[in-house]
Parts: structure tokens; C-alpha cells; sequence
């Protein structure tokens, strides 16, 4: 039987996930590009915190912290692809099953784009103007300096706005997010028997 400290943490772990699994779904598909692997990789980062659970509900931004061990979790498995020759844009093969979404195109322009940005230019971009984090939260969650934020973000847009030959890129960005939020990313979202998806867990 567990203690009453024990229920209370577990009683506030739980309200965590519900809170944010989602969110770190969507930031793990991101930043990997790899939408089978994502629901994978925030199951396990939140393992990971519930293991430390006592260090993470004393930090002053639980979130951030979350978010920081999905990045490093994404980063990992990157370079374990990458040690193996498997190219990233295997990340995203083709479906079966697709969602409809009547801006499929460009929502894979915006995913092929950010997926050609060094990782960390990749995570400054998808936090701040896919999740709307400020400068302060995005380091925080990156383990970097808000400056160190602030300039891979700047190169990080260049190069998109480069990329998708328009200036247009916050908006495009977010709505490659929420496309991923829906499950219309490009290859869809595999939906399992009587209509659940992946994302419904």
C-alpha cells in the first residue's frame, strides 16, 4: 500500500500527463519528423520524469523541464539514425490511411524545411513560434542561454524563409503544428479499429 505522499505524488503525476502528453507528442513528431515514433518518445519522457518525479514537481517550471527531456530524447534518436546511414526523410514514409487535409502540400513543404535545419536552429523555431514559448521558457526547456535562443531562432527563420521562398513563415509553422495536432501531418496519422488514431492513448 502506498503511502499518503506516494498517492499524492502519483495523483499529481497523472494530472501532468494529462496535461501535457499531448504537447509533447506534437513537439517530438517535430522535431523528428518521425510521426510513429512520437507518441514513443513523450511516453518516455514522462517515464523518465516520473522517476525523478520529486525533482521535477520542486523545478519552478515543471514544463520546461518536460520539454527539455523530449528534446534531448529527439536528439538522441537522430544521431542513433544517422549512426546507422538511414536518411530523415525516411521519417516520413508514406501511409496507408491518410487524414484528409486540403493543405497537405504545404504542410510538407514546411515539415521538409525544418527538417533540413540543424537541430538546434530546428527546436528554437518549433518552441517559439510553433508552441508560442517565449525566449525565456524555450531556454529553459533547451538548457541554453535566452541569447543562444534568440539568434538560432533569427537563423533559423532565415533559412526557412529561404527555404519556402516566403516571409510568411510564422504562420506556415503554426499551421504545420496544428496539422500535427490534428493528425493531418503529412502520411496522416494511422488510425487504429472504430476510429482511434495514434494520438488517442
Amino acid at each position: 500500500m502506498g503511502t499518503v505522499v506516494d498517492d499524492a505524488a502519483s495523483v499529481e503525476f497523472h494530472a501532468f500527463f494529462e496535461r501535457h502528453y499531448a504537447e509533447l507528442s506534437r513537439l517530438a513528431h517535430l522535431l523528428t519528423g518521425e510521426a510513429d515514433a512520437a507518441d514513443d518518445l513523450a511516453a518516455d519522457a514522462l517515464l523518465a520524469l516520473w522517476h525523478r518525479w520529486d525533482r521535477v514537481r520542486a523545478a519552478d517550471h515543471p514544463a520546461a523541464y518536460a520539454r527539455g527531456v523530449v528534446a534531448n530524447l529527439a536528439r538522441t534518436r537522430i544521431r542513433s539514425a544517422v549512426r546507422e546511414r538511414r536518411r530523415i526523410a525516411l521519417f516520413w514514409s508514406p501511409r496507408e490511411e491518410r487524414a484528409e487535409n486540403p493543405d497537405v502540400p504545404g504542410v510538407v513543404d514546411v515539415q521538409e524545411a525544418l527538417r533540413r535545419l540543424p537541430f538546434r536552429k530546428r527546436a528554437c523555431v518549433v518552441l517559439r513560434h510553433a508552441f508560442d514559448l517565449s525566449e525565456k521558457d524555450t531556454a529553459l526547456a533547451l538548457g541554453i542561454s535566452v541569447g543562444t535562443v534568440k539568434s538560432q531562432t533569427s537563423k533559423g527563420m532565415t533559412e526557412l524563409q529561404r527555404l519556402l521562398g516566403t516571409r510568411e513563415v510564422p504562420r506556415r509553422v503554426h499551421e504545420a503544428v496544428a496539422a500535427t495536432a490534428g493528425g493531418e501531418a503529412a502520411g496522416g496519422v494511422r488510425r487504429r479499429p472504430g476510429g482511434a488514431t495514434g494520438r488517442n492513448r
